[in-house]
C-alpha cells in the first residue's frame, strides 16, 4: 500500500481527549514499529497531509517534530520528511502472536501454579472461604491512626529496613511470645506483603530446581504454587487424625530439603498436628538438615480452651520458619505478613527481601504499630473470636439439626472455615457447581489435592464451608440450598 494511503487511513478520533497531534504521532509511531511504512520511506508533506486528514497544519508539523526528536523521522526544509532509514525494524508482521518468544521453564510454572488458586470474585455469600469479619473491623480506628501517622510523616517515609519497621516487630516479637510461644528477638522477624510473599522468599532462597519438599495433601495450593513455580518437586504427604504422616514422608521421600505444614490447624481438614507427630517432624528435620516451614494462618481463632503452642517453640535445631499474616485476623487487603526465621538464617532472608521490593509499604506497618500499642488490636481480636465462635455453633447446629443425615463435620477447634464430608456417594463438583447455580460458594475438598497425588493424599469428598465472613441469615439461607442440592430438591 502506498505511504499516503496507508496514513490517510490512520485513525484520529475528536471526540478523544487527548490533543489531535498526540493522537497523530501515537498513530505512525505504530505504523513505523509494525512495519506498515518502512525505514527511508518518505512521508507527506505538511501541506498535503493536513489536507487528507482535514486537520490543522500546525498540528501535523507537532507530531512530525515529536517523532523527529525520538529519531523516527528524518528530513529537513526542502527535501521532505522520511522515515529514518537505520531504523532496525523486523518488517511487516513483527508483532505476530506467533512470533512472541517462549516463556522461560520458570515463567510456564508459575502460570501453572496460578492456575491452581482459586480468587475471590463477587458480592459475599455464603460459605465463602478465607475471608475474616470485615464488617467488624474498626476502620474508623484505623484511619484515624492513619491520619496521624500522615500529619507527622517522619525520616522513615523514605526508604526504610527491608526487615521492616522496628517498632512493629517489637510488637510482634512480644505478641508472639505471649500467645504462641514463640521464642525470637525482633532481629529474627521480617514483616512482608502477606504470608504469600513469605513463602515465596523462602521457596526461592531454601530450595533449588528438583529439590524435594513434603506438602500436605490435601492442602493449601497458595503454599504448593511458589513451590512448583521454583521447579521443586512437591511430594504429597497424607494427613491423618494426628496430622502430617510424618513415617509416611520419610519412607518414600527422605531426601526432601524442606516440609510445609500448618499444624495448629490443618487446611483444610482442621486437624491439629499431635505433640508425639510434632517431635517426629522436628526430629525428621534435625537429621536430615531440613527445613520447616510452619504456616500459623489462623491461630488467634481457636474457640475450645487456649490457643496451642507454635511448632517452634519445640525447636532446638534452628530448622523451623514460622510464617503469619494479618489477613485473617485485620483484612486481607492490608497485605501484610511475617516471618520468623532462625538467627542464622535471617540477614540472607532481609538481603532477599531487599532484592525483591525493598521494603513492605512502611505506613501500614506504622499504623498497624499503633493499632497493636494503643490495645485496639488485642480488642479486635477477642471481638472478633466471639463472633466467629457465634458463627460456628449456627452453622454446626444447623448441619447436625437438618444436614446431618447427609454431613460428617471435621473438627472445627480452630479457624474461619468447616470441613464437611458427604455421608452418601455425592459428586463434590457437581455440588460445587450446582451451588453456584443457586447462589452460594462452596469448596470442594478436591481443590486441595496436588495433581498426581495418590489416593492416600486425598480428601474423602465433602465441601470447605466458611464461616466467619458470613452473616447469620446468609448461613441459614446456605444450608437450606446446600440441603436442597444434596436432597437432589
Amino acid at each position: 500500500m502506498h505511504t499516503t494511503a496507508i496514513l490517510t487511513a490512520l485513525p484520529l478520533d475528536r471526540a478523544d481527549p487527548a490533543p489531535l497531534f498526540r493522537q497523530l504521532y501515537a498513530a505512525i509511531k505504530d505504523a513505523i514499529l509494525r512495519g506498515a511504512i518502512g525505514p527511508g520511506m518518505q512521508l507527506p508533506p505538511t501541506r498535503e497531509f493536513c489536507r487528507l486528514l482535514a486537520i490543522s497544519r500546525q498540528t501535523v508539523l507537532n507530531a512530525y517534530a515529536q517523532l523527529s526528536a525520538e529519531g523516527y523521522l528524518s528530513g529537513s526544509v526542502g527535501k521532505g520528511t522520511f522515515v529514518s532509514a537505520d531504523l532496525p525494524i523486523a518488517g511487516a508482521g513483527a508483532g505476530a502472536p506467533g512470533l512472541l518468544r517462549p516463556l522461560s521453564a520458570r515463567g510456564e510454572g508459575y502460570l501453572a501454579a496460578m492456575r491452581q488458586v482459586a480468587y475471590h470474585r463477587g458480592k459475599l455469600r455464603a460459605f465463602r472461604v478465607g475471608m475474616p469479619a470485615i464488617e467488624h473491623f474498626p476502620f474508623d480506628v484505623w484511619s484515624r491512626l492513619e491520619a496521624r501517622r500522615w500529619r507527622r510523616p517522619d525520616h522513615l517515609m523514605g526508604y526504610s529496613d527491608p526487615a521492616g519497621y522496628l517498632p512493629l516487630r517489637e510488637l510482634l516479637c512480644v505478641y508472639l511470645k505471649a500467645s504462641r510461644g514463640v521464642n525470637c528477638t525482633p532481629q529474627q522477624i521480617v514483616i512482608t506483603s502477606g504470608s504469600q510473599q513469605a513463602l515465596y522468599l523462602l521457596s526461592t532462597m531454601l530450595l533449588g530446581p528438583g529439590d524435594a519438599v513434603w506438602m500436605e495433601s490435601p492442602g493449601y495450593r497458595g503454599a504448593s504454587g511458589p513451590l512448583h513455580a521454583g521447579g521443586a518437586r512437591v511430594f504429597p504427604v497424607p494427613i491423618d487424625a494426628q496430622g502430617l504422616d510424618v513415617a509416611y514422608g520419610a519412607a518414600r521421600c527422605p531426601q526432601a530439603k524442606l516440609a510445609y505444614v500448618t499444624p495448629s490447624h490443618q487446611l483444610p481438614l482442621g486437624v491439629s498436628m499431635s505433640l508425639q507427630r510434632r517431635l517426629e517432624l522436628l526430629a525428621w528435620a534435625a537429621k536430615a538438615r531440613a527445613w520447616v516451614i510452619e504456616d500459623d494462618y489462623d491461630s488467634e481463632y481457636r474457640y475450645t480452651g487456649a490457643p496451642l503452642a507454635s511448632l517452634q517453640s519445640l525447636d532446638r535445631a534452628g530448622c523451623v520458619v514460622y510464617v503469619g499474616t494479618l489477613s485473617k485476623v485485620l483484612f486481607p487487603g492490608l497485605r501484610l505478613g511475617y516471618l520468623v526465621a532462625p538467627p542464622a538464617l535471617a540477614g540472607a532472608l532481609v538481603q532477599a527481601k531487599a532484592v525483591l521490593d525493598r521494603h513492605t509499604a512502611i505506613v501500614p506497618q506504622m499504623v498497624l504499630a499503633d493499632f497493636i500499642a494503643e490495645g485496639h488490636f488485642g480488642r479486635h481480636i477477642k471481638r472478633t473470636r466471639e463472633l466467629n465462635a457465634g458463627r460456628r455453633a449456627l452453622l454446626m447446629d444447623g448441619i447436625a439439626r437438618d444436614l446431618g443425615d447427609l454431613l460428617a463435620c471435621g473438627p472445627a477447634d480452630t479457624g474461619l472455615e468447616l470441613c464437611v464430608h458427604f455421608r452418601r456417594g455425592h459428586d463434590e463438583e457437581a455440588v460445587a457447581r450446582a451451588g453456584l447455580e443457586r447462589g452460594i460458594e462452596l469448596r470442594p475438598l478436591g481443590h486441595y489435592a496436588d495433581a498426581g497425588a495418590a489416593a492416600e493424599c486425598r480428601a474423602a469428598p465433602g465441601q470447605l464451608l466458611g464461616f466467619s465472613a458470613i452473616p447469620e441469615a446468609e448461613i441459614a439461607h446456605g444450608l437450606k440450598v446446600l440441603g436442597a442440592i444434596l436432597r437432589g430438591e
